[in-house]
């Protein structure tokens, strides 16, 4: 594609040149937010996007194949808006990524609950929530005991003997997770269920930034 700049001067442009200008750009989900200030639940979850073109670059660096990217995200449940976000490669558990998902999300919004999967059904995860203030939402697994673990913990794991898993998911409002659900598959359906980048640092850029925009037109479409 040529642009021309003038009558002496012609420049080409193509889509290397374009991807490594987008690159450059510093676009975070958070700076794409609304301006709400009140208080918000949250929901939390991962997703796997495949590596596109770049399977020799994941070989080289993790000595395995099919590796593929996992994108944590951590939704207003209200609103659907992407406040927290993290890149991971898919050997990381989600438990270990919940702490900077929390910081960053704290730093957006007052956060009040937050949902999650049983991948988040760990000590250290309750331990974290209270010591924020955060209420854990949390499912537990089918085999949690009632007499170990955080008081929360011990709650739903009760409340799930009782009165079965969608007893519990009734009780426990466990369904409000369904928004993370939602906003990955939006994401997806935008984007694909891949990124084109080839290093580490440009996949979570690129996928950032992809955030950015989801928000961009959440809001829009809110208005």
């Amino acid at each position: 594609m040529r642009v021309s700049l003038g009558p002496y001067t012609d420049l080409y442009l193509d889509y290397s040149w374009l991807r490594r200008r987008i690159l450059r750009l510093d676009l975070r989900p958070y700076m794409s937010l609304s301006g709400y200030e009140g208080p918000v639940s949250i929901a939390v979850d991962s997703s796997g996007v495949r590596v596109c073109r770049c399977g020799g670059w994941v070989e080289r660096v993790y000595g395995r194949r099919k590796r593929y990217i996992k994108i944590h995200f951590a939704v207003d449940t209200n609103t659907k808006e992407v406040i927290s976000m993290d890149v991971t490669t898919d050997d990381i558990p989600d438990s270990e990524v919940l702490p900077g998902l929390l910081k960053d999300a704290s730093m957006n919004r007052d956060v009040a609950e937050a949902f999650m999967d049983g991948a988040y059904d760990t000590r250290g995860s309750y331990v974290l929530l209270r010591g924020m203030g955060v209420g854990p939402i949390i499912k537990p697994r089918a085999n949690a005991r009632t007499d170990r673990g955080p008081p929360e913990r011990r709650i739903s794991a009760a409340i799930l003997k009782m009165f079965g898993e969608k007893g519990c998911s009734r009780i426990m409002g466990y369904g409000r997770r369904w928004a993370v659900e939602t906003a990955s598959s939006t994401y997806k359906r935008l984007y694909g269920e891949y990124c084109m980048s080839r290093n580490i640092e440009n996949i979570e850029r690129e996928l950032k930034a992809k955030a950015y925009i989801y928000n961009t037109l959440i809001n829009m479409h809110a208005r």
